[in-house]
């Protein structure tokens, strides 16, 4: 008798759930990115300072960040289906409370809302995947997984320099909030239908202490990192830091207790005692090293070069479209490669990164190093999300989920702090284009010893093979 009549049949409609899925992960990135080009417009809007609207920028960062995790554990207990449905309906009303503020409070409060809905959305995108797809096909998931990333990038500049320039309905930017309406109320009914429900097998009780002591740590670290370098360091931020550290040295110890008590906590300590998953993790955290690129070069475009706004974003393009490529390149690499695939992807980003530090005074060729900066990212990332999510049981996808998510936007965070500071330390407001041109290269090598140092921590510690990884054992 044939044995595979037997064989647990994958999802048939598993591609169609993937593309409501990949709306869930569009959405949050792109909602960061689509604000940075209108703030001029929102800030004259509501004759208000320059603080208070970057700080629509950072409170939505923060709000994700924070809640990352817990919003991973949520889908493993509660069902992922069900909690990415929540997270979306959420990011919706967060959306058009943005889109009708007639304040800037409002409007803050807004994206708090959004960051935070955010943040349990996205982590149920990357654990449904993890769930759905069978291992051959996974590679062409996560590959399309990373290109929604770079989508994201691209489309949420270019986007909202169309909708302000179009004004449609005369809503001027609160079009740039609205427009996610429409598209989640297509996505819902679409996600009710093709979704499959998946949850832990026994996920226990939300650890309620838990999540209070891991929120009131990153909130502690991630303020000062992202409110620090725009309010110039003030009195609060280094102790903050310091409460961040005790913080969360209580909470993983609270953690230690409460699994060694046979309770279920929100984060296993025991899950981070494999090498392997560290050495991941941490090469994660430098991956995001790139992070105040965008920032970094609008700067030397307009500072730089004395280029204009628009012209400044169309010179980022090459970048968009490596990261739109490098996905699609990613799986049929990972065939030949296995785990070495994102060591690759870092080495393409760390020699376009020393061609573009090189380059800073030829700006006609700096297209090439961005091209290859864009393709490094986009083999990388779904690589390194496949190595993290390998290095744990299925059941737990969504905690590897929040995990990576999390070290992504925290690693983000300290990486704009750092190497943005050093940016803007070397070219001060006023700085001639020569300074600000040494400055980002500078920066730029910088990132580079970054992300080589996160290609050894990725290179595997024992040979692979193209056909077989860690998920094979599952």
């Amino acid at each position: 008798m044939n044995s595979s009549l037997y064989k647990v049949q994958p999802d048939s409609r598993r591609w169609f759930a993937l593309g409501v899925l990949l709306i869930g992960t569009l959405l949050p990135p792109l909602d960061f990115f689509i604000v940075n080009v209108a703030l001029p417009v929102i800030r004259r809007d509501f004759a208000t300072t320059s603080d208070l609207a970057q700080l629509m920028v950072s409170v939505y960062a923060t709000a994700y960040a924070v809640t990352l995790i817990l919003g991973g554990r949520l889908g493993d207990m509660f069902g992922r289906k069900r909690v990415y449905l929540g997270g979306m309906l959420g990011f919706g009303i967060a959306s058009a409370l943005c889109g009708v503020a007639p304040t800037p409070a409002m409007l803050i409060a807004g994206r708090l809302l959004q960051g935070v809905a955010a943040a349990i959305m996205a982590p149920q995108s990357m654990a449904l995947i993890h769930a759905t797809f069978p291992a051959e096909e996974k590679n062409r998931a996560l590959g399309l997984y990373g290109a929604t990333f770079g989508l994201a990038a691209v489309l949420g500049q270019l986007l909202s320099a169309v909708l302000i320039e179009a004004n449609p309905f005369g809503l001027g930017w609160r079009s740039i909030f609205l427009i996610n309406l429409p598209v989640i109320l297509c996505a819902l009914p679409a996600a009710l239908v093709v979704l499959r429900e998946s949850r832990a097998r026994q996920p226990g009780r939300l650890d309620v202490m838990g999540a209070g002591l891991l929120a009131a740590g990153l909130l502690a670290l991630v303020v000062p990192l992202i409110e620090g370098p725009r309010l110039h360091w003030p009195w609060w931020s280094l102790p903050l830091l310091i409460v961040s550290a005790g913080l969360l040295i209580a909470f993983w110890r609270y953690e230690q207790r409460k699994e060694a008590a046979g309770e279920t906590p929100l984060v296993l300590p025991s899950l981070l005692t494999a090498s392997r998953l560290r050495r991941t993790l941490l090469a994660t955290f430098l991956f995001y090293a790139l992070a105040p690129f965008f920032l970094i070069f609008a700067v030397y475009q307009q500072a730089g070069l004395g280029h204009g706004a628009l012209t400044a974003g169309w010179a980022i393009l090459p970048l968009g479209i490596g990261f739109l490529c490098g996905p699609l390149c990613s799986p049929h690499l990972a065939q030949r490669l296995g785990a070495r695939t994102a060591a690759l992807g870092m080495a393409l980003e760390v020699l376009g990164l020393m061609l573009a530090a090189a380059l800073a005074g030829l700006p006609s060729w700096l297209p090439v190093p961005l091209l290859l900066i864009g393709l490094g990212q986009g083999i990388a990332l779904p690589a390194l999300v496949r190595m993290n999510e390998d290095q744990v049981a299925p059941s737990l996808a969504g905690l590897a989920a929040g995990l990576m998510n999390a070290t992504l936007q925290i690693s983000a965070a300290l990486a704009v702090a750092l190497i943005g500071g050093l940016f803007f330390a070397l070219a001060p407001d006023g700085a001639g284009g020569k300074a600000v041109q040494v400055a980002f290269s500078v920066a730029a090598l910088t990132m580079g010893g970054a992300l080589a140092l996160a290609a050894v921590l990725s290179w595997p510690s024992a040979p692979t093979t193209a056909s077989r990884g860690a998920c094979d054992a599952e």
